[in-house]
Parts: structure tokens; C-alpha cells; sequence
């Protein structure tokens, strides 16, 4: 593998010299940079990320913590981010944290040690506190999917009530007066918050969901057939069903078709996300889309002190709403 002292000796010049164009730093004639270009090319000389940042005190890297792959919002958050990463020249670096404080702590560690100057965080686990600590110490550190309202330039967020309440709208505009819910104990409050818009919402037309007619599960497909399940067991009447996330909704939509309950025309089901199975579910999943993607293209620009196109709210940080995506799961009630 070649070095930098290699390239030096065969173009003729100081390593200064060639670290200089690696940098693109000044001093350096037009014809001595075409010569250094050539012979790097010729041997292949690729310079170390790290070595670079060293000389620069610059991170060729974007940093990007979330909780895991295998779901794909996690995987959309993630080819955000490493689209700004391309159109910069700099590369992605991923670090996973499996929904523990001590987990998310070492994977910001870990980024941290590899010189990531601007970091996307997706934590929802670490107080509020010792995350505007280290918002304070890196100013590259970006919040996506939450808000504090301490840091709120730092945080990229989506209304999750508001989100609530747009599909309820939806429900209610086609009919649906006896609806259930399936939601999700899992240990972030979005599914809190998306309950609760949609409650709210019903609430205000004066129609109340009583607690036996909400259902909850692991945030998958799995959790989304065994809440069905109970709730058909219960005996309870309902022409639709508000689920938290589209895998707990085509989990629900199976277990409905199984027990000879047809959708949309015996049950009208609505998911939360637009995540890409939404699409090929049969039938098609009407949803609220969650710009995932966009979102995180703007908290890796915020990263990297970029301008952005999104409008900043200033009782609110960066905030996205949802909107709903109609498909096939709905209808009017029969």
C-alpha cells in the first residue's frame, strides 16, 4: 500500500507539499498540484480519514446514532442522513443503540472518538438534561425525533398528537363512530402522544374511547396480530381501528382476515409511518407519512451548519406534521 512519503519521493516534493494538495490548501503552483494528482493516481493513493483529520482538525465523517436497522425507519433515517454525507464528500458512520441510556451513551462515545464532528442522534432514552450538556460542548450534535425545548435550534421533530388527530379526522369523516385502537408500551412516548391526539380528537366530537377498547403490543407485526386477537376476544363492536406504527397494522390486518372480518368493508384500519411495506400490503395500508427521510437530510445539513429549506418554527424548533396517505385499508363505514 502506498504512503504519502512514496508519493512525495516519486513527484520530487516535500510531504507538506502533498499534504497540501490532499487539502486543497493554498501555496501550492497549478503544475506541482497536476504532478502530485498524477503520481497519487498512479499508485493509488487513497489518504487516511483519519490522518486528514488530524492535519485539519475536520471530520471527513457524518456521524448517526439510532436504535437499529432491521426496521425500516430506522434504514430511511439512515439513507437521509448518508445523502447529505455523498454530497459533501464525506462518508457515513453508523453506531446502533439498542434502546438503553448506557447504550446510546456509548455509541455518542464512540463517535466522538472517531472524530465525528456532526453527529444525528436519535435517543430516546438519555435525560434531558446530559443531552443539552452535550448539544452545549458539540455544536454538530443534532436531535432527530425529539424536542427540548432548551436546545429546540437542535432538535428536528415531528407532531405525533397532531398526527393523532389527523387520523382521527380521517375515521370520522368516513363514519366511524365505534373505533379501537392498538397502541405500543414501548419505552419512547410517541405511541403516547399519537394515542392521545387521536383521543382528543374523538373526545372533541364527543364520542369517548374507554381504555377496553385499546389494545397494546410490541411495535411489529407480530404485536400487531396478538392485540387483534384480544381485541376481537373481547367482544367489543368496532368498524375501524387506529394502530401505531404500519407494522402493527398489517399485523392487524392479517389477524382481521384470518377471523373472516373482510378490510376495508367489515373493518377500515389505518397505520402511522408510510414505511415502503405500506405500499404492497394487501390491501394497500392508508397511513400518516412520517418524512423520515427528509427529516434527517435536514438534521445532517443543521449538522454540518448548512442552510436548510424547511422552515424554522420559533415556538418550536424545526416541526414536521404528518399527512395522510389514502390508500385501501379505509372506507366509509357500511
Amino acid at each position: 500500500m502506498s504512503t504519502i512519503k512514496d508519493v512525495a519521493r516519486i513527484a520530487g516534493v516535500s510531504i507538506a507539499t502533498v499534504s497540501r494538495v490532499v487539502n486543497n490548501g493554498p501555496k501550492v503552483g497549478s503544475k506541482t498540484r497536476e504532478k502530485v494528482s498524477l503520481v497519487m493516481k498512479e499508485l493509488g493513493y487513497t489518504p487516511n480519514a483519519n490522518a486528514r483529520a488530524l492535519v485539519t482538525q475536520k471530520s471527513t465523517t457524518i456521524g448517526v446514532v439510532v436504535p437499529e436497522l432491521t426496521d425500516p425507519f430506522f434504514a430511511s433515517l439512515a439513507s437521509g442522513v448518508d445523502k447529505i454525507a455523498r454530497v459533501n464528500n464525506m462518508q457515513l458512520l453508523l453506531s446502533t443503540a439498542q434502546q438503553s441510556a448506557e447504550s446510546e451513551r456509548a455509541a455518542i462515545n464512540l463517535l466522538i472518538e472517531r472524530r465525528c464532528q456532526a453527529i444525528v442522534l436519535h435517543s430516546k432514552k438519555l435525560p434531558d438534561a446530559e443531552l443539552i450538556a452535550l448539544c452545549e460542548k458539540m455544536p454538530g450534535l443534532i436531535l432527530i425525533d425529539r424536542l427540548i425545548e432548551n436546545i429546540k435550534d437542535k432538535c428536528v421533530w415531528l407532531d405525533n398528537e397532531e398526527g393523532g388527530k389527523i387520523a382521527a379526522r380521517h375515521l370520522m369523516s368516513l363514519g366511524h363512530k365505534e373505533v379501537a385502537c392498538i397502541s405500543s408500551k414501548y419505552q419512547i412516548e410517541d405511541p403516547t402522544l399519537r394515542l392521545k391526539g387521536f383521543s382528543q380528537e374523538y373526545r372533541r366530537a364527543g364520542i369517548e374511547i374507554n381504555a377496553e377498547h385499546i389494545e397494546y403490543g410490541e411495535p411489529n407485526q407480530q404485536g400487531g396480530e396478538v392485540a387483534t386477537q384480544r381485541l376481537l376476544a373481547s367482544g367489543h363492536k368496532f368498524s375501524a381501528i387506529f394502530v401505531y406504527n404500519d407494522a402493527m397494522a398489517i399485523g392487524a390486518i392479517s389477524t382481521l382476515e384470518d377471523n373472516g372480518y373482510k378490510v376495508p368493508q367489515a373493518v377500515s384500519v389505518i397505520g402511522f409511518d408510510d414505511v415502503l411495506i405500506s405500499r404492497y400490503s394487501r390491501p394497500k395500508l392508508t397511513t400518516l407519512h412520517y418524512p423520515v427521510e427528509e427529516m434527517a437530510q435536514q438534521a445532517a445539513l443543521l449538522s454540518l451548519n448548512k442552510p436548510i429549506e424547511h422552515e424554522k418554527l420559533n415556538n418550536g424548533g424545526y416541526k414536521y406534521i404528518p399527512h395522510i396517505v389514502k390508500r385501501e385499508s379505509t372506507s366509509e363505514k357500511s
